[in-house]
C-alpha cells in the first residue's frame, strides 16, 4: 500500500489491548463502561469495541445517532443544553438522558419519556471539588455552567430520577476520583440510596501504565455496596490512550535565528489540545532540544503564527521530504480536527491484528468545501 500523508493510524493490537483491561474492569466491579465519543469516535471500530464495553457515551443529538447506528449498544447522552428540536429524537435514540439543570429536566422528562417508556433519567450534579490543574479543561471551577450545585438541587423532581452524574477528572489516576468522591458524598449522598446508578464521568486514565487499577475496582465495589446502586465510567482517553499515531512529512525548512521544519500538519487544524492544552506531544527517534545533535521547531502549515507543535532534537539534519511520526495522536484528535486556512484533513489508517494496513478513509477538497455552504 502507498503511504498517504498526513494520516491518523490507529493500531488494532493497542486498541483490543486497552478494551481487554477495560472489560475485565466491568467484570471485576460490575460497572459499565462506555466509550465517551467526545474524545473517541473512529467509528470503524465501533463494533469490536462493542464487543468489549456496554456501549457509548454521546454529547448530543449527532454523538447519539453515530452510537446507535454504528454500534447499536446503550447509548447514554448527557448534553449541556438540549433544544426543543432535538429532545424528540435524543430520547428515541438514548437509553439513558441526563439533563444539565433542573430547568432542562422539568422542561422535556415527560416529553421524552412519552417518546421513549424506558429512558433512565439523570441529573449532572457538581460537587464543587476536581484537581484538574487548567481551568479550561475544568468543569467544578466557580460559575461553571455544567451540573447542579447542592445549592441549586431541586428535591421536588427526586421521583423524576434514576439516576446522577459527575464529572471532575481529566486523564487522572483512581487516588484523584477517592478523593473526589469524598466531596460527591458529602453532598449528594443522602439521595443515592434512591438512585439506580451514579455516573462517574470520564478522566479515568484506566490505561496508562501506572493507573492503580485495583484501587479504582475497590472504589467501585464500596460505593455500589454502601448504596445498592450501579457505577457508570465514561472514558474517551483511555479507550483510544496509545493506539496510533500521525504520520507526517517535513514540507519545507524555514531559518530565522533557529531552524523550523514546517510540516504537512497543523496543531491547529490536525492536534488542537497542544494548543489548547497545551502539550508537547511525543515524536518518534526525537529527544528534548540539545538532547540530540540537530534542534528544530516542528511548525504547521496554516498561516496562524502560533502554529507551532513544540522544539524537538535528532540524530540527523532533518531533509524535505522526511517522515515524521506524532506519538498518542488517535484520542481527541479526529474529534476536534478542522480545515482552518483550508488545510487538507489527514486520512484515516488502520493496521488490523493480522498486520495489515487499510485505509479506512481519505478526505479531499469536497469534504473542505461542502463544510461551509
Amino acid at each position: 500500500m502507498t503511504s498517504v500523508s498526513p494520516a491518523y493510524v490507529l493500531e488494532e493490537r493497542k486498541l483490543v489491548k486497552n478494551l481487554e483491561l477495560l472489560a475485565r474492569v466491568q467484570s471485576i466491579s460490575g460497572a459499565k463502561i462506555l466509550v465517551a465519543l467526545k474524545g473517541y469516535a473512529l467509528w470503524d471500530s465501533f463494533k469490536l469495541i462493542g464487543e468489549y464495553l456496554s456501549g457509548a457515551a454521546a454529547s448530543g443529538l449527532y454523538e447519539a445517532k453515530l452510537a446507535r447506528e454504528e454500534m447499536n449498544k446503550e447509548v447514554h447522552v448527557f448534553c449541556p443544553a438540549i433544544t426543543d428540536e432535538t429532545i424528540d429524537e435524543i430520547a428515541a435514540l438514548s437509553d439513558y438522558l441526563i439533563f444539565n439543570s433542573f430547568s432542562q429536566l422539568a422542561m422535556f422528562k415527560d416529553r421524552a419519556k412519552a417518546v421513549n417508556p424506558k429512558l433512565q433519567i439523570g441529573a449532572r450534579v457538581n460537587p464543587k471539588y476536581s484537581e484538574i490543574a487548567s481551568e479550561i479543561y475544568n468543569p467544578c471551577v466557580v460559575g461553571s455552567r455544567l451540573g447542579v450545585t447542592l445549592e441549586r438541587f431541586d428535591e421536588r423532581y427526586l421521583d423524576a430520577l434514576d439516576g446522577l452524574h459527575f464529572h471532575a477528572l481529566c486523564e487522572q489516576n483512581s487516588d484523584a476520583l477517592e478523593r473526589t468522591l469524598v466531596y460527591f458524598e458529602r453532598d449528594f449522598g443522602k439521595y443515592l440510596s434512591r438512585m439506580k446508578w451514579v455516573n462517574m464521568g470520564g478522566g479515568h486514565h484506566i490505561t496508562r501504565a501506572d493507573y492503580d487499577v485495583p484501587k479504582l475496582i475497590d472504589l467501585i465495589g464500596r460505593f455500589s455496596d454502601r448504596y445498592k446502586t450501579r457505577v457508570h465510567l465514561e472514558p474517551g482517553e483511555a479507550i483510544g490512550w496509545q493506539t496510533g499515531y500521525l504520520r507526517c512529512r517535513v514540507a519545507d525548512i524555514v531559518e530565522n535565528e533557529i531552524t523550523t521544519a514546517i510540516l504537512d500538519v497543523s496543531a491547529a487544524a490536525h492536534m488542537p489540545d497542544c494548543l489548547e492544552a497545551p502539550y508537547r506531544p511525543d515524536v518518534r527517534g526525537a529527544g528534548t532540544p540539545s538532547e540530540k545533535k540537530h534542534t528544530y521547531r516542528l511548525g504547521g502549515p496554516t498561516c496562524l503564527a502560533g502554529d507551532i507543535i513544540g522544539d524537538y532534537s535528532f540524530d540527523r539534519e532533518l531533509q524535505i521530504g522526511d517522515q515524521i511520526i506524532f506519538e498518542d495522536m488517535i484520542h481527541y484528535t479526529m474529534v476536534k480536527n478542522n480545515t482552518f486556512n483550508g488545510a487538507p484533513l489527514p486520512s484515516i489508517e488502520k493496521i488490523d491484528l493480522n498486520g495489515k494496513t487499510r485505509v479506512v478513509k481519505e478526505f479531499g477538497y469536497l469534504d473542505y468545501k461542502n463544510r461551509l455552504s
